[in-house]
């Protein structure tokens, strides 16, 4: 008989997948980031990555968790954050998808992603998708208004040249009037910006978690807010962009929600 495998999360070493802050006042904001996080199970040895490599884009959004940090303490509102780098399961991926837990991403290799097992993918799974996604559900479950997943993105990818030239981009699929009223909110504080509405790429059922399902699934109000990380990659640059989503999301709960 097959001994079970141990938990991939060793409780005295690892982290808990997700960080909870809650509501201070009381608005019916909830924020979201589900490529918070950098760190990477014991167990996995650092997914045999190069040096340097999980601080690089792929491993994160860099600049995402800040933001949401200060959103949450300015609006006063709840937050989900996820801990777990976006190479170990990325949590805005149906699990099904290629690059969930991605061989190679934008050039960048993954030892510890090759010759996974069903039962190596589950355990990934099992102790760090599923109970993000389930705090999330019970979060949103509250009187919400508003669910804004809050990301980061490179200027440009390794692997598909090109510059991506927006600031922020504002992601949707269904719900277009909430992504549009950030944008003009964003938009009248910052005419110099490059604003748009899903840039630097769509949303559809196949590689997006977040708006398919928690935004689209709930019926509420929501946007998947996309910001260039190089605006982001200091706390003055953190800091200006949450003041300034602040300001957007303000906006949005007195004009339309």
């Amino acid at each position: 008989m097959l001994s079970p495998m141990p938990p991939l999360l060793a409780p005295d070493l690892d982290p808990e997948p997700v960080e909870h802050i809650a509501a201070r006042d009381n608005i019916a904001v909830l924020l979201v980031c589900e490529h918070a996080g950098q760190a990477v199970p014991r167990a996995l040895d650092g997914l045999g990555l190069e040096e340097g490599a999980i601080d690089l884009h792929v491993g994160w959004d860099i600049g995402a968790a800040a933001v949401t940090r200060a959103m949450a303490r300015e609006l006063g509102c709840a937050a989900i954050l996820q801990r777990y780098s976006r190479l170990v399961i990325d949590c805005n991926r149906p699990t099904s998808a290629p690059d969930a837990i991605p061989q190679i991403s934008d050039g960048v290799p993954v030892p510890g992603n090759t010759g996974l097992t069903a039962a190596d993918r589950k355990q990934r799974i099992d102790e760090i998708f599923t109970p993000f996604h389930e705090a999330v559900t019970e979060a949103r479950s509250a009187r919400r208004l508003l669910l804004l997943s809050i990301h980061s993105f490179t200027p440009e990818m390794r692997t598909r040249p090109g510059l991506r030239p927006w600031h922020i981009g504002f992601l949707c699929r269904n719900d277009t009037a909430t992504s549009q009223a950030l944008l003009d909110a964003v938009a009248a504080e910052r005419p110099d910006m490059k604003l748009a509405l899903n840039e630097p790429y769509q949303i559809d059922d196949e590689s997006d978690w977040f708006v398919p399902v928690h935004g689209e699934g709930s019926g509420l109000p929501h946007s998947l807010v996309e910001i260039r990380n190089d605006l982001v990659r200091t706390p003055e640059g953190q800091a200006e962009m949450a003041a300034l989503l602040c300001k957007a999301v303000r906006s949005v709960l007195e004009t339309q929600c």
